[in-house]
């Protein structure tokens, strides 16, 4: 009659245990240092889907002074364009990634791709765009005034007269001359923004 013998442990068992802890441990820390980064971004975005109208315009009122004061650009400019950029902050973009511009993404390591309008040929279309994210709607705004203050890098000087512009006509126009956007009506609808929510008392 055979006896059983006993089975002798192998000596990498121990070892491949610990290392099998380690990579758990290691994806715990990962993942939760991806939960911390994203957090500052979803409370905003919880912050952002509640307001009114009236508080829109109010939450982005002092930023855009702080930046009157440092650049010179309008507060309705910015205030007007943000309203119809991000309809009231109420779009997937400036709801969910904070970009109340509609601020394109090139070569940016935080970017989101999404459908979007363009006028082109006479009439509008669908397609694809890469914009930037941004954990805050202050962080898009800083972003929206530096590319008026640094133009894009083919014409350093192109929105400059957005910002020496004495009105907010003069600089919806100028935005629209620019070639912010490619609706051909896009001055106009600023203008018509700004009035008529008064918001020239701000500049």
């Amino acid at each position: 009659m055979k006896k059983n013998k006993r089975r002798k442990n192998s000596p990498l068992r121990f070892p491949m245990i610990l290392a099998g802890l380690f990579l758990i441990v290691l994806s715990f820390v990962f993942s939760l240092k991806g939960l911390v980064d994203e957090a500052p971004r979803f409370e905003q975005q919880q912050e952002n889907q509640q307001l009114s109208n009236e508080a829109f315009i109010e939450r982005l009122v002092p930023h855009a002074q702080t930046l009157q004061r440092g650049y010179g650009i309008l507060p309705s400019i910015i205030i007007g364009q943000a309203i119809l950029e991000s309809n009231w902050g109420k779009s997937e973009l400036s709801s969910k990634y904070n970009n109340l511009f509609g601020i394109k993404s090139f070569g940016h390591s935080d970017f989101v791709t999404l459908d979007t309008q363009e006028y082109v040929n006479g009439q509008w279309i669908t397609i694809q765009g890469d914009f930037r994210v941004y954990q805050t709607w202050e962080e898009s705004m800083d972003d929206h005034t530096m590319l008026f203050v640094n133009g894009v890098d083919w014409s350093p000087q192109k929105y400059e007269a957005v910002l020496t512009a004495p009105s907010y006509k003069e600089a919806a126009i100028a935005l629209q001359e620019a070639g912010y956007a490619t609706d051909p009506t896009y001055a106009e609808k600023v203008i018509q923004v700004i009035e008529a929510y008064d918001l020239a008392q701000y500049d």
